[in-house]
C-alpha cells in the first residue's frame, strides 16, 4: 500500500510506468513506429489528444466531490448479488429516489427495469461490464456495454483485464478499455474502470490508472466488491494522485458506514459505491 512507499519511490514508479504507457500510445498514434523518447515531463502535453476524447469530454468536475455537503449525491446505490429479485431492484430504485443517490448500480439484466422506474428523476442507472473477473473478450465487453447503454444505462463500470495488466500487456489492456469507452461515449454515457486494486501491487495500480486515462475512461474505481479486498484510503489516494483532478475516482467495496465514506472522500474519492447506502445517508443526516 502507499503508506509503505516513500515519496521518492512513488515518484519513480509513476515516472517509469508513465514512460512505458506513453511509448505504447506513441506507437499506436504513429502506426507502430517508435520515435521521440517520452518522459513524465512531457506526458501531460502528449496525452491530451487522447484524454480529450474521454475524460475531458465532460469537463473537470468528475474528479471533484460535490460541494453541497450531501454525501448521498456521491453514492452509487448498489445491488449486484446474483440472486437479486425484481422486487429488491424496485426497492433499490425507491431508496435511490428517496435519498437522492447519484445512481443505482445493477447487473445488466436489470438496466431496463431501473431505467423505467427512475424515469423523470435525477438518479442515473449504472451497470457493470465484464463483471466480476474482467476476463471476457474485448468484443464481448464492447457489445455488452453498447446494449446496456441502449437499455438506459448512463454510467458503465467495466472490469479491467487483470491478467493482461499483470502480464504487462499494456496494448491489450489499453485496447480493451478504449473499445468499451468508444461504445459507452457513443451513447452519451460515462465509463468507470474497475482496477481490482487488491490484486495489484503499486506499480500495477499506477499502470492501470494511466492506461484508463489514456484509453478515454472517465473514472477509475477501486474494486468489484467480489475480489479479495475492497477500497482502502491508501489506494484511493494513489489513484487520485495518478489521474489528477480531471478524472473521477470511485471507492467501492467494504464501505459500510458514514465514517468509511468520509475517509474515502478525504483521500480523494469523488464517488462512493455501496450497498449500505441508506445507512450511510441516515448517519450523514443525523
Amino acid at each position: 500500500m502507499i503508506m509503505h512507499l516513500d515519496e521518492q519511490t512513488l515518484e519513480k514508479i509513476i515516472e517509469q510506468v508513465t514512460h512505458q504507457v506513453m511509448i505504447l500510445v506513441q506507437r499506436e498514434s504513429q502506426g507502430g513506429s517508435a520515435a521521440q523518447d517520452l518522459s513524465s515531463g512531457n506526458y501531460s502535453e502528449r496525452v491530451q489528444p487522447f484524454v480529450r476524447a474521454g475524460a475531458d469530454r465532460l469537463g473537470s468536475t468528475l474528479g471533484i466531490a460535490p460541494t453541497d455537503g450531501r454525501v448521498s449525491h456521491m453514492i452509487d446505490h448498489t445491488l449486484l448479488k446474483p440472486d437479486a429479485t425484481q422486487d429488491q431492484i424496485a426497492q433499490l430504485c425507491y431508496e435511490a429516489r428517496k435519498h437522492s443517490f447519484a445512481s443505482v448500480c445493477v447487473n445488466p439484466s436489470y438496466v431496463k427495469l431501473c431505467a423505467d422506474l427512475l424515469k423523470d428523476t435525477e438518479v442515473l442507472v449504472c451497470t457493470v461490464i465484464g463483471f466480476p473477473l474482467g476476463a471476457t473478450s474485448t468484443e464481448s465487453k464492447a457489445f455488452e456495454a453498447q446494449k446496456a447503454v441502449r437499455d438506459g444505462a448512463r454510467e458503465v463500470d467495466m472490469v479491467i483485464n487483470v491478467g493482461g495488466l499483470k502480464s504487462h500487456d499494456y496494448e491489450l489492456v489499453e485496447g480493451d478499455i478504449a473499445a468499451v469507452a468508444r461504445a459507452v461515449h457513443a451513447g452519451g454515457a460515462i465509463l468507470k474502470v474497475i482496477i481490482e486494486a487488491a490484486l495489484l501491487n503499486d506499480e500495477e495500480k499506477v499502470a492501470a490508472c494511466q492506461l484508463a486515462k489514456v484509453a478515454g475512461a472517465d473514472f477509475v474505481k477501486t474494486s468489484t466488491g467480489f475480489g479479495p479486498g475492497g477500497a482502502t484510503a491508501e489506494d484511493v489516494a494513489l489513484m487520485r494522485r495518478v489521474v489528477g483532478s480531471g478524472m473521477g475516482v470511485k471507492a467501492s467495496g467494504g464501505i459500510r458506514s458514514y465514517a468509511d465514506a468520509k475517509k474515502m472522500i478525504a483521500a480523494g474519492a469523488s464517488r462512493i459505491g455501496a450497498s449500505a447506502s441508506v445507512m450511510i445517508a441516515q448517519e450523514a443526516d443525523s
